[in-house]
């Protein structure tokens, strides 16, 4: 079993910035893959960004580097810097993990956290 846990999340103006937190709770010994993702109303989930255990990082094309993600794997956390933030970029931020090593056995389905909120006002 596990859970994760969103934060930092907020109302913000355009050209701000917001750091986002997600810690994964259980038994886990380890995580391979950890990301963020976004959905606004009316629009599908989408990538934001991940890395993976060995610090390998994916973005989508609408970050433009604006965005770092990083992991703590001691602290089974993972962090999205959000810089430079455009009003496109409200949505709710739900956290993502694919590949999860527990006590028990290595987890392959995904596990999703509730999801924070990020306005970002023109």
């Amino acid at each position: 079993q596990v859970q994760l846990v969103e934060s930092g999340g907020g109302l913000v103006q355009a050209g701000g910035s917001l750091r986002l937190s997600c810690a994964a709770s259980g038994s886990i010994v380890s995580i391979n893959v950890m990301g963020w993702y976004r959905q606004a109303p009316g629009k599908q989930r989408e990538l934001v960004a991940r890395v993976a255990a060995g610090g390998t990082t994916k973005y989508a094309d609408f970050v433009k580097g604006r965005f770092t993600i990083s992991r703590d794997n001691a602290k089974n956390t993972v962090y999205l810097q959000m810089n430079n933030l455009e009003p496109e970029d409200t949505a709710v931020y739900y956290c993502n993990t694919e590949g999860v090593r527990g006590y028990s056995g290595y987890i392959y389905s995904a596990f999703w956290g509730q999801g924070t909120q990020v306005t970002v006002s023109s």
